[in-house]
C-alpha cells in the first residue's frame, strides 16, 4: 500500500479566450465559455471587459445557459 500517494493525472492546458476587467483597481477575468452575455460586465466593478488569450486548463462548461 502506497499512503500519501497522490495519482498524477496531466493536466491539459490550451489557449483560452478570456475577458479581462479593464478597470485598473479589478483583477477580475471570467472564461469566454462561462460569460453571462455577448459583451460581458465585470461581474464584480461593473467595468466593461476586453477580450484577451491565457493558457489556462481545460474545463468544459456544459451548462445550456451560457451563450
Amino acid at each position: 500500500m502506497a499512503f500519501g500517494r497522490k495519482n498524477e493525472e496531466e493536466i491539459k492546458l490550451e489557449e483560452t479566450k478570456i475577458w479581462v476587467c479593464t478597470s485598473e483597481t479589478c483583477k477580475c477575468w471570467v472564461r469566454d465559455n462561462f460569460k453571462s452575455s455577448e459583451l460581458p460586465l465585470c461581474p464584480i466593478c461593473k467595468s466593461e471587459m476586453s477580450q484577451t488569450t491565457k493558457e489556462l486548463q481545460v474545463i468544459h462548461n456544459h451548462s445550456k445557459n451560457f451563450m
